[in-house]
């Protein structure tokens, strides 16, 4: 048994939302008891404990869209690519990277991401991987990293018409195989869903071979309207909005992830609410593409579950946390608006995303949760009390605040040191690799 305490605890249950000196027990992999500190080791007096060190403990937090192939791409730069707009971001870049990601390639990104995902305190991911110069085995190959760090994670593949039949054909089959393999295995560490690119990069043909393959076992996860490349290409080739067009194909429904939804008019929201679709914003993404501001706050006034990811820009929620509010206040030219929708996002409609999948609650510190808690870092200067933990969140806390990340009751990381995980092994493989693909990238050593 584990006992987390002596700390301020944000359980983000209504029941109890918050304990000036609190603790957790952990019974396996669940949480069987939030209280006092003090009640709590009195009564669990055989339980190992963590310290907190009168800092704050807290439910760890969840990423719905993340792209672990971008793992290797840090400090990168391709010689010649200067990308002057989206799809030339995509080519010189992203997918001239997954082009070159073999099965090792895969393996080393995984482990780049989740890694940091630990540090950050993200103890979930929802994961949208494209390799496209090793296909096969792929989402095998994330999964058994994901396993061996202890992540828990939702994966898929990004299927695509880009790289011509074969390649697409393969990611379909990625995506079912490992789908399957989800089905039979039935764990709650690992989930499933069927991936698809941006509409501009998937024909009907392709539409049909997926919705075929996926014959119900799980819910899409696919880009949508991210930039302006999507809107054209179905208006043009397909005489309706993206949408409409998912809407055509059957891809819409309450365990489908639509990722960005930037440009998409009141209509497309209508539909999306009207299937229960779910979407999830990538703020800083978003802003470093260039590609606008999503409409979140019409989405939320509409009914429609919103929840936030990264797009691998960070693997740090609560920078996404902070951006989030900056653009919407900023394309809506006021400086009052998006702090309950920011907030909601990331503390309430990501754990509703992830029950979706997963069967045990995540987001919360109550019993019966997944014992997922993270330890943060945070001495206030200010005074701090359940009426201002979210301005806190916001202001003052960063992902590289944690310091104790537990996932499924297993200590992974405490005090700052990884628990049963070699990283200065794990890292100088990883560089080897990166290596490999920057060489591949740019035509010499490294």
């Amino acid at each position: 048994m584990l006992l987390v305490g002596n700390g301020r605890v944000i359980t983000r249950d209504g029941a109890l939302p918050y304990l000036e000196d609190g603790a957790v027990a952990v019974d396996g992999a669940l949480i069987k008891e939030v209280g006092p500190c003090s009640e709590l080791r009195t009564k669990y007096p055989q339980a190992d404990f963590v310290d907190a060190r009168g800092q704050v403990i807290m439910p760890g937090l969840i990423n719905a869209h993340t792209h672990i192939y971008s793992g290797l791409a840090r400090g990168l730069a391709i010689e010649g690519n200067n990308p002057t707009n989206f799809l030339e971001v995509l080519e010189g870049m992203w997918w001239n990277i997954d082009r070159h990601l073999t099965l090792d390639g895969t393996k080393a990104s995984a482990y780049a991401t989740v890694l940091d995902c630990i540090r950050d305190g993200v103890t979930t991911i929802f994961d949208h991987h494209a390799s496209f110069g090793e296909i096969p085995g792929s989402l095998f190959a994330i999964k058994d990293v994901c396993q061996e760090l202890g992540m828990r994670a939702c994966l898929c593949y990004e299927v695509s018409d880009r790289d011509g039949v074969q390649k697409c054909d393969e990611a379909i089959r990625e995506n079912a195989d490992f789908a399957k393999w989800c089905k039979e295995a039935d764990s709650d560490m690992i989930k499933a869903m069927f991936g698809g690119h941006a509409l501009f990069t998937l024909s009907d043909k392709t539409f049909e071979k997926m919705t075929a393959a996926n014959n119900g076992m799980t819910g899409f996860h696919i880009h949508v309207s991210e930039g302006m490349n999507d809107v054209y290409d179905s208006l043009r080739n397909y005489g309706c909005r993206p949408v409409n067009r998912l809407l055509n194909h059957g891809i819409l429904g309450d365990k489908t992830l639509l990722g960005h939804c930037i440009h998409v008019n009141s209509a497309e929201l209508d539909v999306i609410k009207e299937t229960g679709t779910m979407v999830v914003n990538n703020p800083e993404s978003n802003m470093g593409n260039a590609v606008g501001c999503s409409p979140v706050l019409q989405m939320f006034q509409k009914g429609i579950l919103v929840g936030m990811g990264t797009d691998a820009y960070t693997h740090d929620m609560l920078e996404s946390l902070k951006v989030f509010l900056i653009i919407q206040r900023h394309n809506a030219c006021h400086p009052n608006v998006a702090w309950c929708e920011d907030m909601a996002m990331l503390f309430q409609n990501n754990a509703a995303i992830a029950a979706k999948y997963f069967k045990t609650p995540l987001g919360v510190l109550k019993p019966g949760a997944a014992a997922d808690i993270i330890v943060m870092d945070y001495k206030p200067f200010t005074p701090f009390s359940a009426e201002n933990i979210d301005g806190h969140m916001l202001y003052g806390m960063m992902g590289k605040n944690c310091r104790t990340t537990i996932i499924n009751g297993k200590v992974l990381y405490q005090d700052r040191e990884f628990v049963g995980i070699d990283e200065e092994k794990i890292n100088a493989w990883t560089l080897e690799q990166s290596k490999k693909l920057w060489g591949e990238l740019n035509h010499r050593s490294y």
